[in-house]
């Protein structure tokens, strides 16, 4: 068998072994939100929002730096896949010279080569999109967050229409919660840049690396010690992320 078969047969498991494993991971997310981090960052996130909302004059000043810690995060995340980017790019354009020399096994054709670095560079481009995504739902939720929502439903309870207007702190925390989602996915996005870099280097390395990576995100998405949470927590988290799902 010549060795350029490898990438027809390797690297389509080693994507799908990825895709599969993260729609599983949706779907425990969905059905059972309380064994997964995401499900129980998302309903802590919830009542973090109602506790700094409960006395916005003395927790606005928390609530506005820790959501600015959050943006400085995305913020270095986004600038550091722009500019990976820019240098695919450069490496895309430059001359073939004797890159075959990188491969171990598998394609070394100039078509290959530019396959595997357009892979790259969309990676990195969706993770800067989403980064940017997040960006905008954490600098939304700064603002919302401080927003006096019990002194304006006082003012609107005798009968205004215009308290429907008025936000509370639900909405405010599915804010929060969106750009907590987008910047999960922006890390995600570099996650499957990994395999994707190494398959620079060949069909083999680019497998192992999905296996390995794998086996360790099941321990790092899933919640082992909070196995035994209550009923009532993981119905809270469900109806949550089904609602935060519904309006995305």
């Amino acid at each position: 068998m010549k060795l350029e078969y490898l990438d027809y047969i390797l690297v389509p498991l080693g994507m799908a072994l990825m895709v599969f494993y993260h729609l599983w991971l949706l779907h425990r997310i969905i059905h059972r939100p309380s064994s997964t981090v995401v499900g129980l960052n998302a309903f802590n996130r919830r009542l973090w929002v109602q506790a700094m909302m409960e006395d916005s004059s003395k927790n606005g000043v928390l609530a506005v730096q820790t959501l600015r810690n959050n943006i400085m995060a995305s913020t270095l995340l986004a600038s550091t896949a722009i500019m990976l980017c820019s240098l695919i790019a450069v490496l895309m354009t430059s001359g073939t010279g004797e890159r075959s020399v990188w491969f171990v096994f598998g394609d070394k054709s100039d078509r290959a080569f530019s396959i595997k670095f357009f892979s790259i560079l969309v990676c990195f481009l969706v993770a800067f999109l989403l980064n940017v995504q997040s960006i905008r739902y954490y600098s939304h939720a700064s603002i919302l967050i401080n927003v006096p929502f019990k002194k304006l439903m006082a003012v609107s309870s005798g009968g205004h229409s215009r308290g429907s207007l008025i936000i509370n702190q639900d909405y405010v925390a599915a804010t929060v919660n969106r750009g907590s989602y987008f910047w999960s996915l922006g890390l995600r996005a570099f996650y499957f840049s990994s395999p994707l870099f190494l398959w620079i280097f060949g069909p083999i390395p680019m497998l192992i690396t999905c296996c390995v990576l794998v086996s360790l995100l099941y321990f790092l998405d899933l919640t082992f010690d909070s196995m035994d949470c209550s009923v009532g927590v993981a119905d809270a988290e469900e109806t949550e992320i089904r609602s935060l799902a519904d309006n995305v």
